[in-house]
């Protein structure tokens, strides 16, 4: 009997252009926390997909529980007790949160004694009994397109509960929650692991393999490189054996040498679709060559105040100056040929077409114009060049080339399409919400510093994020938003982590933020 729960055995995948897997064995022992981690594109996700059954190796063997898997199917999967939260969730967005946990297993009841029927009621004891029980808080009833991400990742695991899964995979589980909503989840993880199940993590966030994590492998370019013990392993270590060299990010910012001001935002004001107030009298300014940071918990309007910016949402006050000229009223388009460029936190919602290739992302927001068309008539070989170049130059990953179609990316290398097409509009003004969000460490490194080179080329630049540890290591001057309002802006080197912290959660503020 093997002392794994699941066993790789020499395997192999590939898709067309690329070794996804390249003659990867590995072990996960049953009860512990096995982390995977790799750069974007390492095969991180193929190789779990494969153990979830959504794909089947092209040579080597899988075994499960002493036996090996003949049947590749997420249905034969779930009959194993293999569970999978994928990083972007699989949930049906107008059904409530008991009807997606159930589907396919629906409680039934009869009608008049012989019609059969989902038994809507019982689905919701069962569900809100089970959150109970590991500290899954959700309302059963509630519709899945009005609760947030937390909560949608909740639902997924609760998914996974509800089928009695053993072995659970978490893709990228903390790559779209907040620092307060990860914390959260690391509990739910190590209170799982707790409980007897086998928990296989796959992340690129070191610290958080620190705090759970038991052991953990590394891929890179599709190869097993190391299997170590997390308790023996430095987070430096692992992020050299993740890239393939030393990685520092901690950093302070560069030297700043703001010029004129590029962007003017006076007493702005924003109203959701319900007419509730989200951004409330906000007012700042962003300089030539600086960095100004907004930090805040996610939820306190900075996403309405970026789309606000960029046109993508209407404004009910206030005023919108670049370089000196009110674009308040301008169209998207009119905002991004002003100076624009907008790298939106829903990269799949907002940023990209996932049923487009890579070539025609890229040109998005140019797709009209020289040299991509002329006369309405596409340039196919200037889009083919213009997109290799881009790939190239941000090291965007996938198994076709520019003509892979975007929804078959990874998350991070989604990310690196949208930075490759805003940064080389060459814009006055550039805005990063959550920029390396399901980035890897060496590509958040590269992230920050194009942010930097962008910075000392010149531009402004507006940086949203949640990452204090980014805001700190990037900006140079920071504002910090709660329930809407800008309670502080500050010079960096005036606030501290805990002065921060402290204004973000609104108890404190200043009377003049600027």
């Amino acid at each position: 009997m093997s002392e794994y729960i699941v066993e790789f055995k020499n395997i192999t995948k590939t898709f067309p252009g690329i070794v996804a897997n390249d003659n990867i064995s590995l072990g996960i022992q049953e009860g512990e926390i096995f982390a995977i981690l790799g750069e974007n594109g390492a095969g991180k996700s193929v190789l779990m997909s494969m153990l979830f059954g959504m794909y089947e190796p092209d040579s080597g063997e899988i075994i499960v529980k002493g036996q090996p898997l003949t049947e590749f199917s997420p249905k034969h999967s779930a009959s194993l007790n293999i569970g999978m939260v994928h990083q972007h969730f699989k949930l049906v967005e107008n059904y409530s949160i008991a009807e997606n946990i159930v589907l396919g297993m629906e409680p039934k009841r009869s009608i008049l004694g012989f019609l059969p029927a989902v038994d809507i009621d019982k689905a919701n004891r069962e569900i809100e009994e089970l959150s109970q029980r590991y500290g899954l808080d959700v309302d059963p009833k509630a519709v899945i397109e009005d609760v947030n991400i937390a909560t949608r990742q909740r639902v997924e695991i609760l998914k996974m509960l509800y089928r009695e899964a053993e072995i659970m995979i978490f893709d990228e589980p903390s790559a779209i929650l907040t620092p307060q909503e990860i914390v959260y989840l690391l509990k739910i993880i190590q209170d799982l692991k707790a409980a007897g199940k086998t928990i296989i993590l796959i992340t690129h966030k070191l610290e958080e393999i620190k705090q759970v994590a038991d052991r953990f492998a590394v891929l890179n370019r599709g190869k097993l490189v190391a299997i170590q013990d997390v308790a023996d392993t430095s987070t430096k270590e692992m992020a050299r054996l993740m890239v393939g060299r030393d990685v520092d990010l901690t950093q302070d910012p560069e030297d700043s040498h703001p010029g004129k001001v590029v962007l003017e935002v006076h007493n702005l004001q924003v109203k959701d679709r319900d007419g509730v107030d989200r951004v409330k009298n906000v007012s700042f300014s962003v300089r030539e060559g600086e960095i100004f940071a907004i930090a805040g918990v996610s939820g306190n309007g900075q996403n309405e105040l970026a789309d606000a910016i960029a046109g993508m949402i209407p404004i009910t006050g206030g005023h919108i100056l670049l370089d000196s000229v009110d674009i308040t009223a301008h169209s998207i388009r009119g905002k991004k040929e002003a100076g624009i460029a907008y790298i939106p936190e829903d990269r799949q919602g907002y940023g990209l077409v996932l049923d487009f290739d890579i070539a025609d992302n890229l040109i998005l927001k140019s797709y009209y114009q020289k040299p991509f068309s002329s006369g309405g008539i596409k340039d196919q070989k200037a889009i083919e060049d213009y997109g290799t170049r881009l790939s190239e130059e941000y090291d965007i990953r996938s198994s076709r080339g520019i003509t892979s179609v975007m929804r078959s990316l990874s998350g991070g290398n989604q990310q690196k399409a949208i930075l490759a097409r805003e940064i080389d509009q060459d814009g006055r003004l550039l805005m990063f919400v959550q920029p390396t969000r399901g980035l890897d460490i060496g590509a958040i490194s590269n992230t920050w510093d194009q942010i930097n080179r962008e910075k000392q080329e010149g531009r402004g630049v507006l940086l949203i994020s949640y990452e204090l540890e980014e805001v700190m290591s990037l900006a140079d001057r920071i504002g910090v938003i709660y329930s809407g309002e800008m309670l502080a802006i500050r010079e960096r080197r005036e606030l501290t982590r805990n002065e921060i912290g402290e204004y973000m959660m609104g108890v404190k503020r200043d009377e003049k933020q600027e």
